[in-house]
């Protein structure tokens, strides 16, 4: 018999955790290959953790509700032949300095459950110099979890260890476990819980992993990159009269809605094979420009956003792309997403205007450079070349863009030959098939 490792698996581009939603194998289950093991939640796709062998569930090492970076470990499978050992190796790096963890699993059905420590909980013990002899676990049979020593953290009462090797030994005194690790390096303590006044009738919502994976994710990219802002306001009134003239026909023939997203999204494709710098992402020491021109659009759901991507989108016709909007947007809110879905996107639009929002400054979807905010389409009064006034439809297009990747140069010359194709749109030169 040997003893193999099910990890968290990467869910999608700069995904770099997930949260186990729901186990669907108990301990003692037997699977085959490609079974899936549980439903794991990231900030961008909710998916199925398939196993990667044929055997027995020996121990869940993640509860429901956890959250573990990823290519930690979230179960072992017992497997016909081989050693009864198993050898894992694990390597992350932060800031330069890289932790490796080497475990080697035998019989640890034997071993306390408050002795197991996880990957995860030795690595926030280390960085935080927390003695893990002082924890109460809540895990089962009383095994400590990572989001017992995020609590501990979080209260600001840490139970001090008087040595990082104090809380090795108590890994390596074990049997059946051995493990290597790094010397601790300093790290600055997160930012305490703001301590908000509750009164009665306030209503407290626990913050799910998928909300936990947005703010995460949010606050890397304003971090990260230097946001910039620019805005273009474009006459639509073209587009709008050519799109109600065939929207019903348009529906009764293919089944499905021609919404105006759908030419903006074919627009903005077409002025990105024209200005590829704008397609583009920050690399650390370079910068990558795609050459593949895919469009991540923003989906929401009551709790949740998120980000499908709509591939070769430059190569689509407009009714291509109608459909593909339409069938991603329902996978969003049917659950069925899947991390293909989720994965390539180089260039983000969002349909800000189908709230209503008439100007907005969206956060860049990182890695990428940019992206666009499409907001709604409103009857103004404009005054036109001929020093006249009419009724228009006006929609303003909002630009949020990465000032590491992009200068205001480029990104004005893209809004202007975006603003200039959409005003040109009419049905003698702008095909939907």
């Amino acid at each position: 018999m040997a003893t193999e490792k099910i990890t968290m698996p990467q869910l999608g581009e700069s995904v770099t955790e997930g949260t186990i939603s729901k186990w669907l194998v108990s301990v003692g289950d037997t699977v085959n290959k490609y079974d899936p093991l549980a439903e794991v939640m990231t900030d961008k796709v909710n998916a199925e953790v398939p196993s990667s062998f044929t055997g027995t569930i020996k121990e869940l090492i993640a509860e429901e509700g956890e959250t573990l970076a990823v290519g930690e470990v979230i179960c072992f499978i017992e497997t016909e032949g081989g050693s009864t050992v198993t050898d894992a190796s694990e390597t992350s790096s932060d800031h330069g300095t890289t932790e490796k963890i080497v475990a080697e699993v035998a019989d640890i059905t034997d071993a306390p459950n408050k002795l197991r420590y996880s990957p995860a909980v030795l690595k926030l013990s280390q960085e935080h110099n927390i003695d893990l002899t002082k924890v109460q676990g809540t895990g089962a049979g009383g095994r400590i979890t990572r989001k017992d020593l995020q609590k501990i953290i979080e209260s600001g009462s840490i139970p001090t260890a008087e040595t990082v090797e104090k809380a090795t030994h108590q890994v390596e005194s074990r049997p059946e476990s051995v493990a290597t690790l790094s010397e601790p390096k300093p790290t600055s303590k997160p930012a305490p819980a703001p301590n908000v006044p509750v009164s009665v009738g306030d209503i407290e919502i626990p913050v799910t992993g998928v909300r936990k994976a947005i703010a995460a994710n949010m606050l890397r990219s304003k971090h990260e990159a230097p946001h910039a802002w620019t805005m273009v306001e474009v006459d639509a009134t073209g587009l709008v009269e050519y799109r109600n003239s065939i929207k019903n026909e348009f529906k009764k023939k293919e089944g499905f809605n021609l919404t105006f997203f759908a030419f903006f999204v074919k627009v903005v494709a077409q002025a990105l094979k024209e200005f590829p710098q704008i397609n583009s992402m920050w690399a650390g020491d370079k910068i990558i420009q795609k050459k593949d021109i895919n469009i991540s659009i923003a989906v929401a759901t009551d709790d949740a956003l998120f980000v499908p991507v709509i591939k070769n989108a430059d190569e689509k016709t407009v009714k291509g792309i109608a459909r593909e909007i339409t069938e991603l947007a329902a996978k969003v809110r049917a659950g069925k997403l899947t991390a293909e879905d989720m994965q390539g996107g180089t260039f983000t639009v969002n349909n800000t205007g189908s709230f209503g929002s008439v100007q907005s400054m969206g956060i860049i979807n990182y890695p990428q450079a940019a992206i666009l905010q499409v907001e709604s389409i409103v009857k103004r009064p404009v005054v036109l070349n001929n020093n006249m006034i009419a009724i228009r439809d006006m929609v303003n297009l909002c630009m949020s863009l990465d000032h590491r990747v992009l200068d205001g140069l480029v990104c004005g010359r893209f809004l202007a030959r975006v603003k200039e194709i959409i005003e040109n749109t009419s049905k003698d030169n702008t095909p939907i098939y």
